[in-house]
C-alpha cells in the first residue's frame, strides 16, 4: 500500500521519468516498467497513480504545458509597456527550456498522439487556443482584426519550433526577430 502523503512526490517523479524515457527513446515505445524504474519505484505503483502509459504521458504533457504557461505569464508580467507584450509573448515561445532534448521528444510525440487520442487532441486544442488568445490580446493594440494575424503568427511559431526541434538546434533571438519581422509586416498590411 502506498504511504500517505507520498503521492504528489511520486507523481512528479513519474512525470519527470516519463519525459526522460521518451527523450532517450525518441518515441512513445517505452514501457511503464522503464518509466517506473527510472523514477525509482515499481510498475505496480506507477499503475496505481496513473492507470497506464497513456495516462502517464498525458500527465507529462500537462506538466510541460504548465511550464510553458508559466513561462508565458512570467514574460507578460515583466512587460510594463502594452506595445511590448507581443515581443514578450513571442520570445517566451522560444525559451531555451523548451529545447531540452527530452522536452522536444515529448512535444513531437504529443503531436503524433493527438492525431489518434482524444485526450491528447484536447490538450493540443487547449494549447492552440491559449496561444491564439494571447496573440489576439497582444495584437489588439496594433490591428483592428487581430484573429487572422494571430493565426498566422501561431502557425509560424509552431512551424519554427518544429523545424528547429527536428534539426536538433535551439532557437533564440534570431527566431524572435524573424517572427517579429513577420508580425510587423502583417500589422503594417492591415492598418
Amino acid at each position: 500500500m502506498p504511504r500517505v502523503g507520498m503521492e504528489p512526490a511520486r507523481r512528479a517523479a513519474l512525470v519527470e521519468a516519463t519525459i526522460g524515457e521518451i527523450g532517450e527513446a525518441g518515441t512513445l515505445d517505452v514501457t511503464v516498467g522503464q518509466i517506473a524504474r527510472r523514477a525509482g519505484m515499481s510498475s505496480a505503483l506507477a499503475h496505481h497513480y496513473f492507470g497506464g502509459k497513456s495516462d502517464i504521458f498525458l500527465a507529462a504533457m500537462r506538466h510541460i504545458l504548465t511550464e510553458y504557461s508559466a513561462e508565458v505569464r512570467a514574460a507578460l508580467r515583466r512587460t510594463t509597456v502594452p506595445e511590448a507584450r507581443l515581443r514578450a509573448l513571442i520570445a517566451a515561445n522560444f525559451a531555451q527550456s523548451f529545447f531540452a532534448p527530452a522536452t522536444v521528444a515529448a512535444w513531437l510525440n504529443f503531436y503524433v498522439l493527438a492525431q489518434r487520442d482524444d485526450q491528447a487532441a484536447r490538450l493540443l486544442r487547449i494549447y492552440k487556443r491559449r496561444l491564439r488568445s494571447n496573440l489576439i490580446a497582444a495584437l489588439r493594440l496594433h490591428v483592428a482584426d487581430p484573429a487572422p494575424v494571430a493565426d498566422t503568427l501561431g502557425a509560424l511559431i509552431d512551424g519554427m519550433y518544429l523545424r528547429a526541434a527536428l534539426d536538433g538546434r535551439p532557437l533564440g533571438a534570431d527566431a524572435v526577430e524573424q517572427v517579429m519581422d513577420c508580425a510587423e509586416a502583417l500589422i503594417g498590411g492591415r492598418e
